[in-house]
C-alpha cells in the first residue's frame, strides 16, 4: 500500500513523498480502515513543519482526518465491516489506517464523501468555538481569515444563530461568497483600516468577541476591537508571528485571551458533550444548512502538486486527497 511519508521535517512540497509501505494489522478493539478521501488542513502541513502542538517522530506519517470504510476488525470490535466511517488518526494520507473504534463516527448516506473527509476538524472546531463564546443573536463576531474553510463554517453557524459576524480578508476574491454564506461585514486590511471600521460597523461599541487564526499585526489590531468585557479566542497563527497586548486595554476594558485546541477541548468536556456536538454536525452536514466546499481532489502520487494548491491564495474550498 502506499501513504505519505516525511523523514525530516520542513516545507511540505519538498519533504513529503508516496512510499510503499507495509499494510497495517488491527489490534485488539482496533480497525482496518480502506481510506477514501482526507482533506488538507492548515495542522497537517504545520505538523510537517515541526509547528504544531504535538511533535513528529521521524520518519512519520501525515494527515489527521479522514473518511473511509471499514475493512477489518480487531479482536473485541463488534461493528460490522463494509460501514463508512470518518475517522481521526496521524496517517490519514495513506491507502489503509489502523484507529481504535472508540474515535469513529458512521457517516449517514445524505452526506457525500468530500465531506465526509472534513467532518472532524473544523466542523468540531466551529461549533466548539461558536458554543465557547457565549455570544447572543445581534452581537458581533469579528473572524480573522475570513476566507479560510474553518471561518465559512462559522459564518453559517452565526447566521443561525443571529450573531452578526465581521471577516477579514487581505483579497476581494472571496466577497461575493462571504457575503452569500451570511457575513454581515467585511473589511480588507489592506485597504482599510480594521480598528476604524470595526467601531463604524458597531456603532462605537466594539465587538464581543473574536476567533483568530492569523496572529501578528492582525491580531494586535483584532484585540483592540474588542468591546468591554470581551474574549478572544486564538486557533492559529498563520502569520508565523506573535500578537502583541495592550494590558491597559486588558485591564481597563476586562477583556480576556484564551486559546483553543480541539485535541484538548476533547479531552475536556464529557462524552455526552462530544456526542451532542457530533450530532449536530452531521444533522447539519447532512441537510446541507452548512455546506463544505471543494476546489480539487488529487491522488496520493500528486500530493506536492495538491500541497502547493492548498497553500494558494484565493482558493474557493477544501483540497482533498482522494484515495
Amino acid at each position: 500500500m502506499q501513504a505519505v511519508i516525511f523523514s525530516q521535517t520542513g516545507k511540505p512540497t519538498e519533504v513529503l513523498e508516496p512510499i510503499e509501505v507495509p499494510l497495517p494489522e488491527p489490534g485488539p478493539n482496533e480497525v482496518r480502515i480502506r481510506v477514501i478521501a482526507s482533506p488538507i488542513n492548515p495542522a497537517d502541513l504545520l505538523f510537517v513543519q515541526n509547528l504544531y502542538g504535538i511533535r513528529p517522530r521521524l520518519p512519520s506519517g501525515v494527515g489527521f482526518e479522514g473518511v473511509g470504510r471499514v475493512d477489518k476488525l480487531g479482536e473485541g470490535v463488534t461493528m460490522r465491516t463494509g460501514i463508512r466511517v470518518s475517522f481521526t488518526t496521524l496517517g490519514a494520507w495513506s491507502d489503509y489506517v489502523v484507529v481504535n473504534q472508540r474515535g469513529l463516527i458512521p457517516v449517514p448516506d445524505a452526506i457525500p464523501d468530500e465531506v465526509a473527509a472534513q467532518l472532524f476538524v473544523n466542523p468540531f472546531t466551529a461549533y466548539a468555538m461558536v458554543q465557547d463564546t457565549g455570544l447572543h443573536p445581534d452581537q458581533w463576531l469579528l473572524l480573522t481569515a475570513a476566507g479560510s474553510a474553518f471561518s465559512k463554517i462559522v459564518i453559517q453557524l452565526c447566521r443561525r444563530k443571529g450573531i452578526r459576524t465581521i471577516g477579514t480578508v487581505r483579497h476581494n476574491d472571496l466577497n461575493e461568497e462571504l457575503t452569500a454564506l451570511g457575513l454581515t461585514e467585511l473589511i480588507n486590511v489592506e485597504e482599510q483600516d480594521l480598528i476604524g471600521r470595526v467601531k463604524a460597523v458597531t456603532e462605537g461599541k466594539g465587538v464581543a468577541g473574536v476567533l483568530d487564526a492569523v496572529g501578528g499585526h492582525t491580531a494586535t489590531e483584532a484585540f483592540q476591537c474588542l468591546a468591554r468585557g470581551g474574549t478572544m479566542f486564538i486557533y492559529g497563527l498563520l502569520s508565523l508571528q506573535d500578537p502583541t497586548f495592550n494590558s491597559g486595554l486588558m485591564i481597563f476594558r476586562e477583556l480576556t485571551v484564551k486559546g483553543f485546541w480541539l485535541s484538548d477541548w476533547m479531552r475536556r468536556v464529557d462524552s455526552q458533550t462530544r456526542q451532542q456536538v457530533a450530532q449536530n454536525v452531521i444533522d447539519l452536514l447532512a441537510s446541507g444548512q452548512v455546506a463544505l466546499p471543494i476546489e480539487a481532489a488529487y491522488p496520493l502520487a500528486g500530493i506536492k502538486q495538491a500541497v502547493e494548491h492548498a497553500e494558494r491564495h484565493g482558493r474557493h474550498g477544501k483540497i482533498l486527497l482522494k484515495i
